[in-house]
């Protein structure tokens, strides 16, 4: 298993839906910048959102575990290695690069006796 590298690509607002649904003075996601980088394997990354993470974390797995070609049949994405997606926010969703690295994710725990 591979680490993959996550980037945070932009932190988006759904302007119409804020203004409809949201909380007034709703800002953009609080938790992320636009530019951070995580790394990751079987684990979030420490710092990375919780909803973030259950939104990304099959694509994050599938990468980890040498998926080399395009994810869904190639209609989506052209680069082998690489997903764009996003957190579950519907009003403010932060899209994330996914990308597979060469680096060897390593267990970071001692086993049990």
């Amino acid at each position: 298993m591979n680490k993959v590298k996550i980037t945070v690509l932009r932190r988006t607002m759904q302007e119409d839906l804020a203004k409809e649904y949201g909380v007034e003075n709703l800002p953009r996601c609080p938790m992320l910048r636009e530019g951070q980088v995580f790394y990751a394997d079987y684990a979030k990354p420490e710092g990375l959102c919780d909803e973030a993470w259950k939104a990304i974390y099959q694509y994050v797995f599938a990468l980890a575990h040498g998926v080399k070609e395009t994810f869904y049949f190639g209609d989506w994405i052209r680069k082998p290695g690489v997903a764009i997606v996003s957190c579950n926010d519907g009003l403010r969703p932060v899209i994330f690069k996914l990308e597979a690295t060469d680096e060897a994710a390593a267990i970071d725990y001692e086993p049990v006796e």
